[in-house]
């Protein structure tokens, strides 16, 4: 356990380059389980995730080399079906490792996954799916059983565009017997990585970013290396931090199709954000202006996104709505806003943001891994001293983050419990 300690103050200025993306990292890594062989994976993000999805493939049977921002899977001595309950309550993306080893072994036995206390995200959507394919799917005891002797394909309609029941459902239907189509999809960058990586490895897919993904079944998949995609939430914050400090601060290695959304917000926010060929410049001065939030799945503006842009709203000019609508449990970072003086009141699923002319330093806990980091933008920007405790949330999501904000100038320092 351990806490940040920030004196805010400090415009951020320099370059910041971005990690690969965790959300698409971690299927992808599940990826690997579907076929023997050794598969590589570069711009690997250095997060407590990674190394928890690295901890339940080996469990599984796995052999994993890694270093700096690489790691090499085989999986073919992969026999295991049962994920450790240990394991599995640490992490929600290890749900993806159902439809995994479905489509490997034709069977999987998994706890119930654990994850961001940020409201109810109920995994029934990935079942009916995976049902849908021919899946026998019991749970008793606090454990998901699914076992299938065939999976066959079939027309799946999901009733929410769900990233994770997408992911699952494409996992285990490239090597089912015939046609899927997933119909309603997520659309989000992170499903047309998981799709890229799969192609690579022979699966026949086409239709991610869109909201129908068709896969004709194969018998085999052959090992293959891929690059990950940059991580857009990673891109977002940086923006957020740089705009609301009045910076000028250059991100590298992104692809600002993806942070399109946020880049919007900022220029309608007073901010100056620069596309260039792979780089975003994002430089702001004399103080942002309010605008209002809405959170929707992509292309809309991501809920990943939401705390940090609430931090930053806090301490503009005028008064702002943000309107949450994807998950009904994300407000847990308004009262340690309120600590530092923020002006939120909250009504069902919308805040109303006034914004304050300076937040004021003081201890606040992270609750979850975009709240924590919420705090962390906060504090950049208020007078005195913030510790932000709990930060283990915020290490699942962020590779180094204490350490690029120094390099921009901030003054933020990890201490140990």
């Amino acid at each position: 356990m351990g806490k940040f300690v920030i004196t805010g103050g400090k415009p951020l200025q320099g370059s910041v380059r971005i990690a690969g993306a965790k959300n698409a990292t971690l299927p992808i890594m599940a990826a690997t389980l579907l076929c023997p062989g050794s598969c590589e994976l570069k711009r690997v993000p250095n997060l407590r995730d990674v190394h928890m999805m690295k901890e339940i493939l080996t469990s599984l049977g796995a052999k994993i080399e890694s270093g700096p921002q690489w790691c090499k899977i085989d999986a073919a001595n992969v026999v295991s079906y049962q994920v450790p309950e240990r394991l599995m309550r640490e992490m929600r993306s290890s749900v993806f490792l159902i439809g995994a080893l479905l489509g490997r072994l034709g069977r999987a036995k998994v706890s119930y996954p654990g994850g961001c206390a940020i409201g109810p995200r109920p995994i029934d959507l990935h079942l009916k799916g995976l049902a849908a394919l021919g899946a026998r799917i019991d749970e008793r005891h606090g454990y998901i059983i699914a076992t299938a002797q065939t999976l066959r394909g079939a027309d799946v309609h999901l009733d929410f565009p769900s990233v994770g029941a997408t992911e699952n459902i494409m996992l285990a239907s490239v090597r089912a017997q015939g046609k899927t189509v997933i119909r309603n999809a997520a659309k989000e960058p992170e499903v047309v990585d998981l799709q890229n990586f799969l192609t690579k490895m022979g699966a026949q897919i086409r239709g991610a970013g869109t909201d129908t993904i068709q896969i004709e079944g194969v018998n085999n998949l052959k090992p293959a290396a891929h690059f990950i995609i940059p991580d857009r939430i990673e891109a977002g914050t940086f923006m957020v931090a740089a705009a609301m400090t009045g910076g000028n601060v250059l991100l590298q290695d992104v692809i600002d199709e993806h942070t399109e959304p946020v880049a919007a917000k900022l220029r309608e926010a007073g901010a100056v954000v620069e596309n260039m060929n792979g780089q975003i410049r994002v430089r702001a001065q004399g103080g942002l202006n309010a605008v209002d939030i809405k959170t929707l799945p992509y292309p809309g503006y991501p809920t990943d996104m939401q705390p940090q842009t609430m931090a930053m709203l806090s301490c503009a000019k005028g008064t702002s709505v943000i309107i949450e609508t994807i998950f009904t449990n994300r407000f847990k970072h308004v009262d340690e806003l309120r600590r530092m003086g923020a002006q939120i009141g909250i009504e069902g699923r919308a805040a109303v943001v006034r914004g304050v002319e300076r937040l004021s330093g003081a201890a606040v806990e992270a609750s979850d891994l975009r709240a924590g980091v919420a705090l962390v933008l906060a504090g950049l920007v208020a007078k005195g001293q913030t510790v932000v405790d709990y930060i283990h949330h915020i290490d699942r999501g962020y590779d180094g983050l204490e350490q690029k904000l120094s390099a921009l100038g901030a003054q933020i320092e990890r201490i140990q419990d």
